[in-house]
C-alpha cells in the first residue's frame, strides 16, 4: 500500500533537504530572532542523514563515495580553520564521513555472519570491530574529548550513528533467510532512522541551549517525507551538485551576512 504513495526521489528528497537547510542558515546568520526559520531547518539533517544511508547502500564504488566525502570534509575544514579563527568545529560533512565508515563496517559484519563459510572467529571479530568503532566514535563526542582536544563533531555522537541506524536492514547483497529480506524496506529502515533521530533530539536537550533543544523536536517531522520516498535516484545526476552546494551557499549566506554588519556599522 505504501509503495502505491512512494513519489519522492532521491533528487527531490535532497532538494527539499538543501532548501530547508538555506532557511535554517538564513535564521542563523541573519535573522537570528526569527524562530520558525530554525524550525524549518530542523527538517534538513533528517533528510540527509538517511541518503546517506541510501548512498551507501546503493554506491557502485563504496571507496569512491566515502573519499568525496571526505575530501570536501576536509577542504570545508581547511576553509573554516583560516577564515573562523581557527576553529576546531567539525562541519556536517565530517560527520557524515564517519556515518558512512561506521555503515560500511557494520555491513561487512552481517556479510561475514551471513556467509556459512566464514570461521565463528571471524564473525565474532566483525562484531567486536562494529561496536569497538561505535565506542570510539562515541568518546571522540564526550565532553573529556572535546575539552582535551578542542574538536567538536556537528550533531555529536547520535547525529553521527542517524544513518547509521537506518542502515540496520539493509541486506541488498547479503546472504539472509528470504522471512529477514522481507524487513529490508522503506517503513522498517524509516523506522530504524526514526528510533536513532529520536536519540539525536534527546541528545541535544541534554547538552544544547534551551532554545536549540526545543525547535530539535521538529526534525521528526521529516519522517513523513522521508516515507515517500520511491528509493530511487531521479532523472538527473545531481551528486556533484549537492557535493558543492554545502559550502558554496555558505559562502553566498557569509558574503550577505559580512555586507550587512559593514552596513551597519557605516562601511557601506
Amino acid at each position: 500500500m505504501l509503495n502505491k504513495i512512494s513519489v519522492l526521489s532521491g533528487n527531490t528528497l535532497k532538494i527539499l533537504a538543501a532548501i530547508f537547510m538555506v532557511v535554517d542558515h538564513i535564521g542563523v546568520l541573519i535573522f537570528p530572532n526569527v524562530l520558525w526559520l530554525r524550525v524549518v531547518g530542523r527538517l534538513s539533517f533528517p533528510i540527509f542523514a538517511f541518503m546517506i544511508s541510501e548512498g551507501a547502500r546503493y554506491t557502485r564504488n563504496k571507496f569512491k563515495y566515502f573519499i568525496s566525502m571526505f575530501s570536501l570534509a576536509t577542504l570545508c575544514q581547511l576553509v573554516y580553520y583560516f577564515f573562523d579563527g581557527g576553529s576546531l568545529y567539525m562541519c556536517i560533512l565530517v560527520t557524515f564521513s564517519l556515518s558512512i565508515l561506521l555503515i560500511y563496517l557494520l555491513n561487512f559484519a552481517k556479510r561475514v555472519i551471513g556467509d556459512e563459510d566464514k570461521s565463528m572467529l571471524l564473525k565474532v571479530l566483525s562484531v567486536v570491530a562494529f561496536f569497538a568503532a561505535c565506542i570510539l566514535v562515541y568518546f571522540i563526542n564526550t565532553k573529556y574529548f572535546v575539552n582535551l582536544t578542542g574538536i567538536t563533531i556537528d550533531y555529536g555522537f547520535a547525529g553521527i550513528m542517524a544513518p547509521v541506524f537506518a542502515s540496520l536492514f539493509d541486506f541488498r547483497g547479503i546472504n539472509v533467510t528470504d522471512k529477514i529480506k522481507r524487513l529490508d524496506c522503506i517503513p522498517v529502515r524509516v523506522f530504524c532512522f526514526a528510533i536513532g533521530l529520536l536519540l539525536l533530539v534527546y541528545e541535544v536537550s541534554m547538552s544544547a541551549a534551551p532554545g536549540v533543544s526545543a525547535v530539535q523536536i521538529f526534525s521528526l517531522l521529516s519522517l513523513p517525507l522521508l516515507l515517500l520516498y520511491s528509493e530511487k535516484r531521479g532523472r538527473l545526476k545531481l551528486k556533484y551538485f549537492f557535493y558543492l552546494f554545502y559550502p558554496l551557499h555558505l559562502v553566498i549566506l557569509y558574503a550577505v551576512y559580512y555586507l550587512m554588519m559593514m552596513s551597519r556599522l557605516g562601511y557601506l
